[in-house]
């Protein structure tokens, strides 16, 4: 959403938008049908998404400061942590490609300068390793009216939180109360010129092309410090922005975010009116004159109303129309493709969709002919998923990976398409050797993440691990080499550890064995002996603590006889201990929880939030702490 003066609709606004709206799509109609959308040339144009961390590696809440800082064709984001850059539009020919990523890396210099006087940092990733989500709060979003207007509207509609459930390696299953689960995505999103007649051929080919030039760019595979799918952010979008309510879920409506459902046959008129026809205006602004009377005039029209929705609805290839110079144009905004790891990676994605486009086009005169679209919308599935390692359905329903496919059919043909604009031939070895190299190696940016994950497995706690990755991330990015070059991440050499202990959320346990109440006392004591624990914290079917059951409580009830012949099985909660129960909030201070322990004598301390139990933490937990800041003490003396 590009527009900044937004207005909340109220019932006579919405119909004098949807009004608007409705001639906005006549006016474009016309202007398909008279032949006055520029065809004929092909422009290029990229918007690079970026997020703002502290040196302790954490998202930074300083877009605001940044961007006063910053002149020219920078714009906020969602989040105060995040930050776009966009780069100009190019003719796709000659030294674009290499005039663009000049540009991108310009631009994000630009964007570490100004972050630095803000004591802040700029890192390129999909997702932030780091990001937790009780940052994820009002206070960390853009107070602007079109945010906190789209976020209240959303909401509404929905009736209920925001739910996120994804399995991957691991599973993560959580609720919201707003919209920025989605800011923990950053993108980096390619733009192709088209013309109108053209448009239905080269959309379909664009829907085509995306699942493996996804499957070789993955970048986003942890969220909220679980291991998720190669592009998490393919499933976080679509959920975080899930403005159904349950019966329309229930029914099959279509989500604003979605891959689509078919094929374009004769215009882009389809899926603008189709859009229309299944999501509800949610925002207004000044319209200005209507459409059809700048077009008797012989004006192009900006056609506000239909761009304004168009950037409520969030296909992963959106069509776009705009106005340069007096001249009206369309474009495929290509959205699927994750900030980073580098600048360079990034462009060679962009290189390959592009050159694809350009080859296909040539190649296929109708994709339709030998493709079904369920093929393409699974192939993109499974490239979000499984990366390199999807199994497509490809052209005529052929089998095969998506390693083999573009190593074997993709590659060639991108160079050649490349080669038919006359892109420089430095530029072609250069980003299509990148993708030659990531994709023969299997080092996308996911792929390296999940490896030094893997080598860090055991080592510290998760929170360290991940900080560290971030850290690695970051320190790679600065040396310029593009990721299938980058060493794993190591615990070795990464931010300071004492970053990592601030919390009680940064070093529970949150793998928690629990019983019921109703459970019997063996239960507990098998427990006990298999998972050497010393307390086991009680929790009802809603997940509220309710209780707690330690050694001392178990030998006591065994000390009496229980177990002997002839007994009756005890209850959980008929030896439990029920309150006051001493806990701590995630967020509370180490040394806070170390004085809560101290004080109450307990070797262990249920963590509970919105009366849930979440965690907990022992003395075990800061046997490690104290270990560490020892080895300190005694390394520097």
């Amino acid at each position: 959403m590009g527009e900044h003066d937004i207005n909340v609709l109220g019932d006579e606004q919405r119909r004098a938008f949807s009004q608007a709206l409705l001639e906005d799509l006549q006016a474009l109609d016309r202007m398909i049908q008279e032949d006055r959308i520029e065809s004929g040339i092909r422009r290029i144009g990229a918007e690079q998404e970026l997020f703002l961390i502290n040196p302790s590696y954490e998202p930074h809440c300083v877009a605001d400061k940044v961007l006063e800082r910053l002149e020219g064709n920078y714009t906020p984001e969602l989040a105060r942590f995040n930050l776009e850059a966009n780069a100009s539009p190019q003719v796709l020919a000659g030294s674009c490609l290499s005039q663009m990523e000049e540009e991108l890396s310009r631009l994000v210099q630009g964007a570490r300068v100004a972050a630095a006087a803000e004591d802040s940092r700029i890192l390129l990733c999909g997702i932030l390793p780091t990001l937790h989500q009780h940052e994820l709060g009002l206070d960390a979003m853009v107070q602007e009216p079109r945010y906190l207007a789209l976020n209240q509207i959303l909401k509404d509609l929905r009736g209920s939180d925001f739910a996120t459930h994804i399995k991957g390696l691991d599973e993560l299953r959580t609720t919201h109360d707003n919209v920025m689960m989605e800011a923990c995505n950053t993108s980096f999103q390619v733009h192709f010129q088209v013309g109108a007649k053209e448009f239905p051929k080269l959309y379909n080919l664009a829907q085509v092309v995306t699942a493996p030039v996804l499957a070789c760019s993955v970048n986003s595979p942890v969220l909220l410090q679980h291991r998720l799918w190669q592009e998490t952010r393919v499933a976080l979008f679509q959920q975080s922005l899930d403005a159904r309510n349950q019966s329309q879920q229930k029914r099959g409506s279509r989500p604003r975010v979605s891959f689509g459902e078919k094929w374009v046959d004769q215009s882009v008129m389809e899926i603008f009116r189709e859009d229309v026809a299944r999501f509800r205006v949610l925002l207004s602004s000044d319209l200005g004159e209507p459409s059809l009377a700048m077009l008797d005039r012989g004006e192009m029209p900006a056609l506000k109303a239909l761009c304004l929705f168009n950037g409520t609805v969030y296909r992963w290839n959106r069509p776009c129309y705009g106005v340069k110079d007096g001249v009206a144009h369309l474009r495929i905004e290509n959205r699927v493709l994750p900030a980073g790891p580098t600048v360079a990676d990034e462009m060679a994605g962009a290189a390959l969709f592009f050159g694809l486009m350009v080859a296909m086009g040539e190649e296929h005169k109708d994709v339709r002919d030998s493709m079904v679209f369920d093929h393409a919308k699974g192939n993109f599935m499974a490239a979000a998923r499984y990366g390199l390692d999807a199994q497509f359905r490809w052209i005529d329903g052929v089998p095969i990976t998506a390693q083999r496919l573009i190593l074997e059919q993709l590659l060639p043909m991108a160079r050649e398409g490349l080669q038919q604009k006359k892109i420089d031939t430095g530029s072609i070895d250069r980003y299509m050797g990148i993708i030659e190299e990531r994709v023969a190696s299997g080092r996308t940016g996911s792929q390296w993440a999940l490896d030094s994950l893997a080598q860090m497995d055991g080592q510290g706690t998760p929170d360290e691990r991940h900080r560290a990755l971030t850290a690695a991330t970051y320190a790679r990015q600065q040396e310029g080499k593009p990721v299938h070059e980058w060493r794993l991440a190591t615990l070795e050499g990464s931010p300071d550890w004492r970053h990592s202990f601030k919390t009680v959320r940064q070093l529970m346990t949150r793998d928690v064995f629990t019983v019921h109440p109703e459970d019997v006392i063996d239960l507990v004591a098998s427990l006990m002996d298999w998972e050497h624990l010393h307390r086991v914290p009680v929790e009802d079917n809603d997940g509220h603590l309710v209780g707690l059951i330690t050694q001392r409580a178990l030998l006591r009830v065994l000390a009496k006889g229980y177990g002997r012949s002839g007994q009756e099985p005890v209850a959980v909660k008929e030896i439990m201990k029920t309150g006051p129960l001493v806990t701590v909030h995630p967020e509370a201070s180490t040394l806070e929880a170390m004085d809560l322990m101290r004080v109450h004598q307990v070797g262990a301390l249920p963590v509970v939030e919105n009366d849930r139990l979440v965690g907990i933490v022992t003395e075990h937990d800061f046997v490690g702490v104290a270990a560490q800041l020892l080895d300190e003490a005694l390394r520097h003396g």
